[in-house]
């Protein structure tokens, strides 16, 4: 007969395997069986029908259990959690989204709990499965787990009117020429692909707040939606967009959007490093704790990355990935700046204030 022992995490009572009667296949085998009978896991994610595609349908098909899922804007999903919680209602398992979110807001909200008490696999758990053998986190306490690291694209461009090949610099972006034809997605002061691009621009050395004043003179058109932004975009209405967003960006492209993505080693600044909509949280009090353990294993193991990044087409930060079609400039490079680490959100807020100085468009 197997032993088992109780173990109380996060007010929630689990069952598995005692040392030497049956080890990690048994808590395995006994967690998703009590995840089938949950039911369902409720996962949340940046948007776009790619990533929505799979982060449910072959999670559901491997296990055959129900994957509720909503995708849209992080501060959006910021709120909700906040008013539910406020009325004592505890609706979402696992939350696939940024790092910003994470410690700028649910960590200080305190809805998270640590990533690795709930790993099982060895595959995902023991970390010569990872880059540099560690796991990666954004932040100390380790509730943002990074499942891969890109370099992230700074500007894309409607490619039947404007050739990407000919943005060398950042400082190209103040020609004349452009005054009045780009457009920004979602505001910069909220979290967001358009703030990280802002804080990569106020951080370098060679760019910084009076560059980010300079470009504002150029007339940017704040649309105040991503998907507006790329919308006019592609429609020729905008010739450039700053701060790109990553997934909803690829959708276009799969759709034949004529969107053009402005490689970053072109540009003499470089780029930032982001894992973008690739971070893991899981969020305490789970109504699907077993469901949302599954479901963590499942998308940190070989066969979930491969699919994940072949969706948001950034890199994994698994070391037995196979050959991929993205891009080689999307690959972490060297004296890029991190823009995921809780440094960088210390920069970040000392630039929300600089914005507030600039006038709006």
């Amino acid at each position: 007969m197997h032993r088992t022992l109780a173990i109380l995490f996060s007010g929630i009572l689990f069952l598995v395997a005692a040392p030497g009667y049956g080890g990690w296949e048994q808590d395995w085998e006994q967690t998703v069986k009590a995840a089938k009978e949950e039911g369902k896991v409720v996962v949340s994610s940046s948007p776009g029908t790619v990533v929505r595609d799979v982060l449910t349908q072959p999670f559901e098909k491997k296990f055959g259990i129900k994957v509720q899922h909503s995708g849209g804007s992080p501060n959006k999903l910021v709120s909700r959690v906040r008013l539910e919680r406020a009325a004592g209602k505890y609706l979402w398992d696992v939350v696939v989204q940024g790092t910003t979110t994470a410690i700028t807001s649910f960590k200080p909200m305190g809805v998270l709990d640590p990533v690795e008490p709930a790993l099982i696999l060895p595959e995902v758990k023991d970390p010569k499965h990872w880059l540099e053998g560690k796991l990666w986190f954004s932040e100390k306490d380790r509730v943002n787990l990074l499942m891969g690291l890109a370099t992230r694209p700074g500007l894309a461009v409607n490619s039947n009117l404007v050739k990407t090949d000919q943005f060398k610099s950042y400082q190209d972006l103040l020609d004349p020429k452009w005054t009045g034809k780009m457009v920004v997605g979602r505001d910069p002061k909220i979290a967001g692909a358009s703030q990280a691009q802002f804080l990569f621009l106020y951080l370098h050395k060679d760019l910084g707040p009076e560059y980010i004043r300079a470009l504002f003179n150029q007339k940017i058109t704040m649309s105040g939606s991503d998907d507006q932004a790329l919308s006019w975009l592609g429609q020729g209405k905008m010739y450039i967009m700053i701060g790109p967003p990553e997934t909803n960006t690829m959708d276009r492209l799969s759709r034949g959007v004529p969107i053009g993505l402005v490689p970053p080693p072109q540009m003499r600044e470089g780029s930032y490093l982001s894992p973008g909509p690739a971070t893991l949280m899981l969020l305490n009090r789970a109504p699907h704790p077993n469901a949302a353990r599954v479901y963590i294993n499942w998308i940190l193991s070989r066969e979930g990355q491969i699919e994940y990044a072949r969706a948001t087409n950034v890199p994994s930060l698994r070391v037995d990935m196979p050959p991929d079609d993205a891009p080689s400039w999307r690959k972490p490079r060297p004296g890029y700046i991190d823009g995921y680490t809780e440094e960088a959100m210390a920069g970040r807020k000392k630039m929300l204030a600089f914005l507030k100085t600039v006038p709006a468009q």
